[in-house]
């Protein structure tokens, strides 16, 4: 992919200090470990439930609505570098501000300021697209739930648990969608003390709201999705209000459309950008999907066990995500100003930055499975299965570090047919490997393949990564 700049000025440095990093990293990872949060207390509730159906049941809603939610997911990855890169182009046009441009004083205008127009600009066209979303999936709501839950194999006891959770907990899916669209607009731009403060207060309304309508007004399942779905939708006031005073501009420019903006050439590299990011992202769902129908297929037992130390993973990989977040922002600024010797420095710091806080991790769950696993159940056979399975869960943080931290990179670079391409490639390994190793080695098996989903999805990126050349000389990218 051809990218390629005359410069005839160098602008000055990123910040690419490991305490730089960490600083972008920090406020993510705290605002990510908010909302698995919500999720662990969710599923402790009704974990305490007398029946295990109901877990089974919460795991296949949680399953079915992340392939919904995590395959539109393009939302937030496309917005965070698209914005990462306006900042950087805006940067380097600063810098090389002329005489002119001094007399217009722009010169003494912020990277932030200068962008603010094509920011803008940026957001708008990915709340339109969410919102164009939502309201699809909203529209074919009954269809969804009820093909979804036939694909993962759900009982009868599970599946009506299932659809009582997923029919409340669908009409936040809009509000999700735009958050989506949010966390990655303000990511992309190292605002991240902005995505701490939206996480935070959608996490802390969650859980408040959860407790309330299932121990105070005793609505059960229906409870757990209703504190949810409204947590989400005045997540999406709070995220609205933080844009507004981030860009200094008014309610009535918040929604005031540019019409160039919007031509016909910005929305095809929109829609090109996030078709490739769909396609990578309705893989790995699928992937995990696949898995939980594997479990599913193995009985509600496994189902439950399995839907608790999957937390595991998903609270492992938000907190991971800080520091895939600090190299998608660093990463996508250096290709915004086409500075590749700096570019590889971020992958260096972010990388070993990545595996420490992984190795840490790991080291937490280690110490903490013994009273993890009773916190989340009071079912026996779901604990002493669970407890027999526990070094997989704890591994995970090592195994799928590198996966997630190569993901930031591609989505700083927005290279859209890469991240695509590895996808593709991945699916055609996985899925026979996983049905192989479900069929030779039961649950063991359905380990053998999340573990091989993580150390496959690393190996295929770093070799995508391995055959890119960066020429600082000539301020070129090339595959």
């Amino acid at each position: 992919m051809p990218n390629t700049v005359s410069s005839s000025t160098t602008p000055p440095p990123l910040d690419h200090r490991y305490r730089h990093i960490v600083a972008i990293a920090l406020p993510v990872l705290f605002a990510n470990l908010a909302m698995p949060l919500q999720g662990v207390i969710d599923t402790a509730i009704v974990g305490h439930m007398p029946k295990a159906a109901n877990l089974a049941g919460m795991g296949l809603a949680i399953q079915l609505l992340t392939l919904l939610l995590v395959s539109f997911n393009f939302l937030q990855y496309a917005s965070s570098g698209l914005s990462a890169q306006a900042l950087g182009s805006a940067t380097k046009s600063g810098d090389k501000a002329s005489a002119s441009t001094k007399a217009n004083n722009k010169y003494h205008l912020s990277p932030h300021q200068l962008a603010a127009p094509k920011l803008l600009s940026i957001l708008q066209r990915a709340l339109i697209l969410a919102i164009t979303i939502g309201g699809l999936l909203l529209l074919l709501k009954p269809l969804i739930v009820d093909f979804g839950l036939h694909l993962l194999a759900a009982s009868p006891a599970s599946g009506a648990a299932a659809k009582t959770y997923l029919d409340v907990r669908l009409w936040g899916v809009m509000a999700e969608l735009m958050n989506f669209a949010f966390i990655g607009w303000f990511a992309g731009q190292g605002r991240t003390r902005y995505l701490l403060y939206q996480q935070s207060g959608i996490a802390i309304l969650n859980i408040g709201l959860t407790l309330w309508f299932v121990f105070g007004l005793d609505m059960g399942l229906k409870g757990v999705a209703l504190g949810t779905t409204i947590a989400y939708w005045i997540g999406f006031v709070i995220a609205l209000s933080l844009a507004k005073m981030h860009l200094r501009v008014s309610v009535k420019a918040l929604f005031t459309i540019d019409s160039e903006a919007f031509t016909r050439s910005k929305m095809l590299r929109l829609f090109s950008l996030n078709k490739d990011i769909f396609i990578r992202t309705l893989i790995l769902t699928v992937s995990f999907a696949w898995l939980t129908r594997l479990s599913a297929l193995s009985g509600d037992l496994v189902l439950a066990v399995n839907t608790i130390l999957l937390q595991v993973l998903t609270i492992s990989a938000l907190a991971l995500d800080g520091v895939a977040v600090a190299a998608e922002t660093l990463s996508g600024q250096a290709a915004g100003r086409k500075d590749w010797e700096q570019f590889r420095l971020i992958i260096k710091r972010t990388g070993i930055v990545s595996y420490v806080l992984a190795f840490f991790l790991s080291c937490i769950w280690w110490l903490a499975m013994p009273y993890y696993l009773p916190l989340m159940t009071d079912l026996q056979p779901v604990i002493d299965l669970a407890f027999d399975y526990r070094w997989y869960a704890i591994m995970l943080p090592i195994i799928g570090v590198g996966a997630y931290w190569l993901d930031g990179i591609f989505f700083g670079l927005t290279a859209g047919y890469a991240i695509r391409n590895a996808a593709l490639l991945l699916a055609l390994i996985f899925f026979p490997l996983s049905s192989l190793l479900f069929w030779l080695f039961g649950m063991h098996g359905i380990w053998l393949s999340v573990c091989s989903l993580l150390l496959l999805r690393m190996l295929i990126l770093g070799g995508y990564l391995l055959r890119m050349t960066f020429d600082s000389s000539s301020n070129t990218l090339i595959d």
